[in-house]
């Protein structure tokens, strides 16, 4: 687009133009007489022209106003829009940065509680244990009472029996010499009875 001052130079080579087409010898000729023709030939062109040249600097003079305008309300606008969005960004990072750190709160409270929850369970579990192992050596202990209390009631019993038996041998064979020496007796007796038999039926005979 021409500025006011270019349509002004314009317009004045046209009408200087139009002049010269017209008769350029008396043109020539009359700005050689009148040195003041230059003035009034402005003043012609103001008359004709002028409106119309007023009329380009105010337009041209609102469009300028208007795009000043139109160009600060952009950079408002741009600036505000960006004031927003870092406000918005900034909020954002503050709110994801609160977050991280109650969930960073949240899992070292986990991480501590399930550690006091294992060492409670490591503590009941060595506990229980102790208990166990404590129970295990008392039945261990009562066991081998009850092993030793059993083997001696066997070693007493066997060595009674023992007694029992021996003394029960030692009667039997008492007896039974006793009974070896009746026998003995008993079969001199009868040997002597035979032999006295025997003599007295060979006596008969002889006689």
């Amino acid at each position: 687009m021409s500025t006011p001052e270019e349509a002004r130079k314009g317009n004045a080579a046209r009408d200087e133009a139009k002049a010269g087409n017209g008769s350029p010898k008396k043109g020539s000729a009359d700005a050689t007489l009148d040195p003041a023709g230059g003035g009034n030939l402005e003043k012609i062109r103001d008359i004709l022209f002028g409106a119309q040249v007023h009329d380009f600097e105010k337009r041209f003079a609102r469009l300028e106003e208007r795009l000043l305008k139109e160009t600060a309300d952009a950079r408002a606008d741009t600036k505000k829009r960006f004031e927003s969005l870092e406000s918005f960004i900034k909020k954002e990072v503050e709110s994801l940065a609160d977050r991280l750190k109650a969930e960073q709160a949240d899992r070292a409270e986990s991480v501590k509680e399930i550690g006091r929850e294992l060492r409670e369970t490591a503590k009941a579990l060595e506990k229980r244990l102790a208990a166990q192992d404590e129970q295990a050596t008392k039945s261990q202990r009562e066991l081998r009472q009850q092993i030793l209390d059993q083997s001696k009631g066997l070693t007493d019993e066997i060595r009674s029996r023992n007694r029992e038996t021996t003394t029960t041998l030692s009667r039997e064979l008492t007896e039974l010499r006793a009974e070896k020496t009746d026998r003995a007796a008993l079969a001199g007796f009868l040997t002597d009875v035979a032999v006295r038999l025997t003599n007295d039926m060979k006596a008969p005979g002889k006689g």
